[in-house]
């Protein structure tokens, strides 16, 4: 199953409870089988055709990520070998093997936490028309892809199907409250840092 293309998966023995732009997610009671397809998701649209093994990849990054900032916050990452999932997922290896997860069911905080360490993408457009980001000022003059000065954190309102909403700070604080956004804002930050510093000794940049 390498080198097929896994656009979607179709499990009759398991629930399934959500089909995202990029992921599949199956009910197992009080936890969730969460499956990375090869879907594409470019600028919050999905295209129609599929890059083998995109799923496998995007799924170890995840787990890695999950492992690693594991010291600054838990996450709901139980296990990613397919060998410890239970035995009606098993049956469906060679489909899981490495681009599946099983996590614990918790309920997510309705807001997309991106922390941003270069002007690009949306906050350089962003930029270009407010001269911020997230409602907070930044310096005159910059190009696209400067280097800010500290991470910038900047929430976004996320949507099951088209765009994502970019919003304020002080939205985000009117949405969940003052308390749990800036917890949201000092911890996002710090797993920014942490992976920054590791992907800097293997010579990758990370922009946001």
């Amino acid at each position: 199953m390498k080198d097929q293309v896994i656009l979607q998966t179709d499990f009759k023995e398991l629930k399934l409870l959500n089909r995202g732009k990029v992921r599949d997610v199956y009910d197992l009671d009080d936890k969730l089988l969460i499956v990375t397809t090869d879907r594409i998701s470019a600028f919050d649209v999905i295209l129609p055709n599929g890059i083998p093994g995109k799923g496998r990849v995007l799924n170890l990054l995840s787990c890695h990520w999950f492992t690693a900032t594991s010291d600054i916050i838990p996450n709901h990452l139980i296990t990613s070998r397919v060998s410890d999932f239970p035995p009606v997922c098993r049956r469906y290896e060679d489909i899981l093997a490495d681009r599946s997860m099983l996590v614990w069911k918790t309920k997510p905080v309705e807001i997309e936490c991106v922390v941003r360490g270069y002007l690009s993408g949306s906050a350089w457009n962003e930029y270009k028309e407010t001269g911020a980001l997230a409602g907070i000022a930044c310096p005159k003059n910059l190009l696209e892809s400067s280097k800010l000065n500290s991470p910038v954190f900047t929430p976004a309102i996320k949507s099951k199907e088209g765009h994502d909403e970019n919003i304020t700070i002080e939205k985000m604080k009117a949405l969940i409250g003052v308390e749990l956004a800036e917890r949201i804002i000092k911890t996002s930050t710090s797993i920014f840092n942490k992976a920054s510093r590791m992907a800097e000794e293997k010579g990758i940049i990370v922009a946001d």
